[in-house]
């Protein structure tokens, strides 16, 4: 009564969307106009990454190319540039130590921990120490095993420990949790900007943290894609340094 698409044509779907827009790339290497192409994009990141990179970039593509839409997934580390690699994502955005070589990558910003703390948890002088910090619960941000391993290798080097009493995937409750309670958060920097300073306060890390780089990553083989390309540009002008 009709035709349906076989598991091997859903599975070409996102690969033969990639190879098309490469030729058409190809075939009109001065033809791309933000303004007037239709496009989709298909970017990874996580909470935070949303928080720093999407406010700017979406009011960028609706003032200058309001005919390309994106597609926002999220992942671990692994997984976002396992989509990278194989077609089903664009962009990635994150933290990446390790890089396929197959990848290419371009530095956004440095970015260091802070821990954020209920105001009144902490004594007058508004220090956090060590023996504090380690004797006190923390919440683990974590999506499928990625975690926060810096903070696990700088306790380590210490030979200490601390205690995950809560461990969540995703960012958006996590500064709700340490209102009235003895918890810590310790997390990039960044996504405590807009903490309200009524009831928690913000303080650096009783110990080294190695700070790190957020990158945004593509595949070098879209190096001609100049829609990619000036997405990448417009992400890297519209994040605040």
């Amino acid at each position: 009564a009709g035709l349906v698409p076989t598991p091997r044509a859903l599975e070409l779907v996102a690969p033969l969307a990639e190879a098309l827009a490469q030729v058409q790339a190809l075939l009109a290497p001065n033809a791309f106009d933000p303004a007037t192409t239709q496009r989709t994009l298909r970017l990874a990141m996580s909470d935070y990454g949303a928080a720093i990179v999407l406010p700017g970039l979406i009011r960028t593509l609706r003032h200058e190319a309001p005919g390309i839409d994106l597609q926002i997934s999220h992942g671990s580390r692994e997984s976002m540039l396992d989509g990278v690699l194989n077609g089903d994502i664009d962009i990635a955005v994150g933290v990446f130590p390790e890089m396929p070589n197959d990848l290419r990558s371009t530095p956004l910003f440095e970015e260091h921990y802070a821990c954020l703390v209920d105001r009144k948890s902490l004594p007058a002088d508004g220090v956090l120490d060590l023996p504090t910090y380690l004797a006190r619960p923390h919440v683990l941000l974590e999506m499928r095993g990625s975690g926060t391993p810096e903070i696990e290798r700088a306790l380590t080097a210490l030979r200490e420990r601390r205690r995950v009493a809560i461990s969540l995937p995703h960012w958006s409750v996590a500064p709700e949790l340490i209102s009235g309670t003895d918890l810590i958060l310790t997390v990039a920097s960044r996504g405590l900007r807009d903490i309200d300073e009524q009831s928690l306060i913000v303080v650096p890390p009783p110990f080294h943290i190695p700070s790190f780089t957020f990158v945004l990553v593509w595949h070098k083989r879209r190096g001609g894609d100049q829609a990619l390309n000036w997405l990448n540009r417009r992400i890297g002008e519209g994040i605040e340094r």
